[in-house]
């Protein structure tokens, strides 16, 4: 927008396109999905080209890359989880959050998932909103779902599903959580679903919020609210009633073991180290008090956040901090190199943080390009010279109008069954669709 001759073209690993907004937005959240109008209309640009399947690093090196353009943006994300670190975290039944919303979003890598939700108590690790998303999910009555575009597969082993209780643990406290308001509204309106918090959690803790910022202040109180109101369902289970689903929210607990089944098969539970909080605010820290609790669960769902991971040799990356060392977007000793996004300040914020921080990214692509500091006398080929690498390796990019027909199949497959439309979760089966 801000350079009237700037040629962009975008690489993806995948063969169709949106990233995070495809498969991370939960299903049900569709209109967090319509920044996809605004990416559609950039790549029909005559400015701008996708090429798709090619995984940089692999296909294509960013050496390759930096030959081919005057600058290259790396703005590939987090693709993997943080780890626990803790006995049994590998036992069947344990997922991380990462795979399991893959899963019912229909990323290629998590097609083959199958989580066994065979029990009935799930306990998720973490208090943001992908731990809340999940919980909607399993917890979400049948009729909401079948109208999104979560995936078949997913859609028919939640019908079967026994789970009717979920706990979202975290080692802090209620005013250290990371979800945000509107998640956490929609998640005590779920219908068929009741919200257990328990009051003494919540206790002196008007008081102490109310200097906080506004988000804080208004979090905290509903979450009281809550806590205090005697539901309706309440008292019809009182009255013999079936008691609906429920789920809930544990503080100041920090997982120590996932426990094993008699048979070591699969999970029984997990223990817990009680913590106490050192400090306030969102710098306080759990710290463990010595008293431990076991949780009864047959389904472990970790929650604690992304990691990215180093792309290739060529780019610094910072292993501790899981990012591209960078200034302003301006990659450490690597001129005409940049980064944006959860690669370039780590996991963290929602859609809103890391388009701001792409224009951050973008400002210091444009000062450099006038300020002389990118070279733009030799010419490029860009995806010219791209284009005969990748073939030399037998690699076949997907255009944007390619994916245009996958999205035309997809939509149509949807109608069918009364949805926005159904994903397909092959890679095969979309260049198949496109006769590659």
């Amino acid at each position: 927008q801000h350079h009237g001759g700037a040629l962009v073209d975008i690489y993806e690993k995948l063969p169709v396109p949106f990233g995070l907004v495809r498969f991370g937005v939960a299903p049900d959240h569709p209109e967090v999905k319509n920044v996809i109008n605004t990416f559609t209309q950039t790549a029909r640009s005559g400015r701008c080209a996708y090429h798709g399947n090619v995984t940089v690093g692999r296909d294509v090196t960013v050496p390759e890359l930096q030959q081919a353009y005057h600058a290259v943006v790396l703005s590939y994300g987090a693709e993997d989880s943080r780890v626990l670190g803790i006995p049994g975290e590998n036992l069947p039944g344990v997922y991380t959050a990462r795979a399991f919303v893959g899963w019912y979003n229909g990323l290629p890598e998590n097609r083959d998932l199958k989580p066994d939700l065979s029990c009935e108590t799930a306990l998720i690790l973490g208090h943001g909103n992908v731990a809340l998303d999940i919980a909607r999910i399993l917890l979400s009555p049948l009729q909401l779902l079948r109208k999104t575009d979560i995936t078949d597969s997913s859609l028919a082993a939640l019908a079967c599903s026994k789970v009717k209780r979920v706990w979202l643990v975290g080692r802090r406290g209620p005013l250290q959580v990371a979800f945000t308001i509107k998640e956490l509204r929609e998640m005590i309106n779920l219908p068929g679903a009741r919200a257990v918090l328990d009051p003494a959690d919540f206790k002196g803790l008007e008081s102490a919020v109310k200097d906080a910022p506004r988000p804080r202040k208004r979090l905290t109180e509903l979450m009281i609210k809550t806590a205090l109101e005697k539901p309706v369902e309440m008292q019809a289970a009182a009255a013999g009633a079936a008691a609906p689903r429920e789920w809930g929210l544990k503080f100041q607990r920090s997982p120590q073991e996932v426990l094993p089944s008699a048979d070591g098969r699969r999970v029984r539970g997990i223990r817990m180290a009680l913590t106490c909080l050192e400090g306030s605010g969102d710098s306080a820290k759990a710290v463990p008090t010595g008293d431990v609790e076991e949780l009864e669960c047959g389904l472990v769902l970790s929650s604690i956040g992304y990691r990215s991971l180093p792309l290739d040799p060529a780019v610094p990356f910072d292993s501790q901090r899981g990012v591209i060392p960078n200034s302003s977007g301006r990659v450490e000793g690597v001129p005409g190199l940049y980064c944006s996004g959860w690669v370039k300040r780590g996991p963290t914020g929602v859609i809103i943080t890391t388009m701001n921080d792409s224009f951050d990214t973008a400002q210091s692509v444009l000062e450099d390009l006038q300020g002389g500091v990118l070279d733009i006398s030799p010419s490029r080929e860009g995806f010219g010279l791209v284009e005969s690498i990748l073939r030399s390796r037998g690699v076949r990019p997907v255009s944007f109008s390619d994916w245009e027909k996958i999205d035309a199949a997809e939509v149509a497959r949807g109608r069918a069954a009364g949805k926005p439309r159904e994903k397909i979760v092959d890679p095969a089966e979309m260049l198949q669709i496109i006769g590659h």
